[in-house]
């Protein structure tokens, strides 16, 4: 375990008291420790770690910017205080102050009525990760359905729809990832779409992509942005067309093959689909994947010239980075997600993935399989604090949920359904917990708050949060819920990272807030279940649990509770000093270790895939297919921009945005190339307004050469404010966004779309 040491910089002042602890989570793709000093029941200052990071085994796991601001979140004079019932219309803004017992109690008794009359597939709990610690989130709340009859599930996430579906298909798992110590054995990494120092995945990747390229890695980012990762990590910017990756790993493929770069032997003894030498049993004279590359089939060879219309990236910048990365060994593709999160977003995925095979990179020391990429081991900051069984064993696609409030009764595997052929009933029931997905994160905004309008639809929204979100503004009661300082929690290590940080209660919640646990208890009593819900254990007792949990099955050493508070060390971490490789065993013996495949090979051909029937859309090998929305359809006429949305450091998806010291040092603004700017007579600082059919955002206009032309960035989460004529003045994307979802995963494609910008 670390030893507990409080650095140069965490000095306590008279009075104070220093704690370390877990930052708050919010899915921000990091999980970090802070040092917390209380004074007088309240936190009045926050710093980062300091413990000594000059080992890759057991780095700092140094907070950015949204924690070291915390404060101004935890004490915003905006918090809710008081549960709150709607007076008037959804959405017209008019409440009135209630008592828990007339709260909890309105709440437990439409439960129960909206169970008895629709059954319990019409109670809904949807996706939401602004709270992630054990004991605070949407876990408890689906706790709570589980024990009281069920819910309609939920598969997937808005983040990682696309990638979670089609990474199996290529490898058979989610854990394609080595662990990032073995980062430093790389000679050769390509951020594709990749941006680790703003967006986190995993706390201090950027450092070890530093570190890598300190050691002689060379690192190229290809984004349609000059994201922070590309001016800090990189050797090489290459702006690329938005939605059209697939193409340029395409044409990356043909290099390889038509200059006799391929790992030939691993492609021939790991892999199958390949040519037509190596077709899945039953798909002799199917179209291989080396046939798509060169065009046997369609006439049409996928080289570095076509895919240069496709994308803008030069052909002879194509052939040297294939060339780069197929010559130099080890070399990793790293994989971001927000291509993913297009139309087709599951060709991209595969498409690096058989990258990553081609060059023999899978399995070995320096490598990187692509894809998801979990570490080996399954170690992932996901739950263990316990849901339960859902009697209901129906479930949607996460992104789906407003297709069944409209037409649920009826819905199939047509539109993702899985665990019963049919859904028995429209969404009536909305609990939402330490969410905004209703409305400000989902797409489409206005087609979203129509729908919740309509109360023929929704017939009852209890929203659980701190602020009075925009979708806590269509529910009809809100309930105050505390923040992860002002009760007990415990997290582990996002994605990556062998830790567990303790979260111990630092102060008492503001007003009449409770802890997602205690309200979800209390509704659990009235609908006779508190007993089953609490088993007898509070907040500090789950924590307990849990620890007895990690300690099962991933950190034998872990001190029990009370020596873990008593140390005030904050983190147990099990220093990672031989750094795990995946596929390691498969590489090596592909007949004793076969992957979880349907061939027990990486499946670059996939049969599943093609039994589908829909090879336009879900093709068998991966392909590049045109966006529905894009430069290249008659859409542009109208909107000849693409709208792209990055995760900013002001936020943590729409967490933070009202967060002043965040919003001074990150102001939202729509980000737009000096060549798209002068036509229209736009100049830096303007207002402007970007719009499209389905609706219209007024924001701040800065022009910069770091996104490409042809692209408007207006960064993902900002709260919608629209005025009475419905045009958003908050600078949220989504009034741009569709609500299409892609082929295969029925996941987000949010970031296809296509806009036209003016002045304001």
């Amino acid at each position: 375990m670390t030893a507990t040491h409080l650095g140069p910089s965490a000095h306590a002042l008279p009075g104070e008291r220093l704690v370390r602890v877990g930052c708050p989570a919010h899915n921000c793709g990091g999980r970090c420790l802070l040092v917390a000093h209380v004074k007088d029941g309240r936190i009045v200052r926050l710093e980062g770690d300091d413990r000594p990071d000059d080992t890759p085994a057991d780095p700092q796991l140094r907070a950015c910017t949204r924690g070291r601001a915390y404060l101004r979140r935890q004490y915003h004079p905006d918090r809710l205080l008081y549960p709150l019932r709607r007076v008037g219309p959804r959405g017209a803004g008019r409440w009135a102050r209630i008592s828990w017992d007339e709260a909890l109690d309105l709440v437990a008794g439409e439960m129960r009525r909206v169970r008895e009359t629709y059954g319990p597939g019409a109670l809904f709990v949807p996706y939401g990760t602004g709270s992630y610690s054990q004991l605070n989130g949407s876990q408890v709340a689906r706790r709570l359905m589980n024990l009281t009859g069920g819910c309609l599930g939920i598969w997937n996430s808005y983040s990682w729809a696309a990638i979670n579906v089609a990474t199996p298909t290529v490898y058979g798992t989610l854990q394609t990832g080595n662990q990032r110590q073995d980062w430093l054995n790389s000679r050769y990494i390509l951020l594709w779409g990749w941006n680790p120092a703003e967006m986190r995945d995993g706390t201090n990747s950027d450092w070890f992509v530093k570190l890598a390229r300190e050691r002689g890695a060379r690192t190229v980012c290809i984004d349609p942005r000059m994201s922070p990762s590309a001016v800090s990590l990189a050797d090489e910017w290459i702006p690329i067309r938005p939605g059209t990756d697939a193409a340029m790993m395409t044409a990356m493929a043909h290099v390889m093959i038509t200059e006799g770069l391929v790992d030939a032997g691993f492609v021939r003894t790991h892999c199958v689909g390949f040519d037509a030498s190596q077709m899945p049993a039953g798909c002799d004279g199917e179209e291989s994947y080396r046939d798509y590359v060169l065009g046997t089939r369609d006439g049409v060879p996928k080289t570095p010239e076509w895919a240069e219309r496709i994308t803008t990236v030069p052909r002879a910048t194509i052939a040297r980075i294939a060339r780069e990365y197929a010559t130099t060994k080890p070399a990793m593709l790293y994989q971001g997600y927000g291509m993913q999160r297009r139309a087709f977003g599951e060709q991209v995925v595969r498409a690096g993935c058989v990258l990553a095979a081609l060059t023999g990179n899978v399995g070995i020391p320096g490598g990187w399989a692509s894809g998801l990429a979990n570490q080996p081991d399954g170690g992932c900051g996901w739950y263990v604090f316990p849901a339960g069984e859902n009697p209901v064993k129906a479930s949607i696609p996460v992104f789906l949920w407003a297709e069944a409030v409209l037409r649920g009764k009826g819905m199939g595997a047509e539109h993702g359904v899985q665990g019963a052929e049919r859904l028995a009933s429209d969404i009536k029931l909305i609990y939402a917990v330490a969410t905004n997905c209703l409305v400000n994160q989902h797409a489409n905004i206005n087609r979203s708050v129509e729908i919740l309008r309509d109360e023929s639809k929704v017939e009852f929204l209890v929203v659980q949060d701190q602020f009075l979100t925009s979708t806590a503004r269509y529910a009809d009661v809100v309930l105050p819920a505390c923040t992860q300082f002002e009760t007990w929690g415990v997290e582990d290590g996002w994605k990556y990272g062998e830790e567990v940080l303790l979260m111990p209660k630092l102060v008492e919640p503001p007003g009449e807030a409770k802890s997602d646990y205690r309200i979800g208890a209390e509704i659990a009593e009235r609908l006779g279940a508190g007993a089953a819900f609490t088993e007898g254990r509070d907040e500090r007792g789950w924590v307990e649990w849990c620890l007895d949990e990690y300690r099962r099955t991933r950190f034998p050493d872990l001190p029990s509770l009370d020596a873990f508070e008593a140390s005030n060390a904050g983190l147990h971490v099990k220093p990672v000093t031989r750094p795990a490789v995946a596929f390691a065993d498969f590489r090596r013996d592909p007949e004793g270790h076969p992957l979880d495949t349907p061939s027990g090979r990486i499946e670059i051909f996939s049969k599943a895939l093609r039994d589908l029937g829909r090879p336009d859309a879900i093709p068998a090998v991966p392909k590049y297919i045109e966006e529905w929305e894009s430069p290249f359809g008659p859409e542009a006429a109208r909107f000849p921009l693409q709208a792209i949305g990055h995760h900013t450091l002001h936020r943590v998806h729409s967490t933070h945005d009202n967060n002043d010291w965040l919003a001074e040092a990150f102001p939202q603004r729509a980000f737009l190339n000096p060549l798209d700017a002068a036509p229209r007579g736009i100049a830096d600082g303007d207002a402007v307004k970007v719009w499209n059919d389905r609706g219209a955002t007024v924001l701040p206009c800065r022009l910069t050469q770091r996104v490409m032309p042809g692209v408007v960035d207006i960064p993902e989460g900002a709260w919608w404010a629209p005025d009475a004529a419905g045009v958003d003045h908050g600078g949220n994307i989504n009034v741009l966004t569709s609500e299409r979802w892609t082929p295969l995963a029925f996941g987000t494609a949010q970031h296809t779309a296509m806009v036209q910008v003016e002045r304001a």
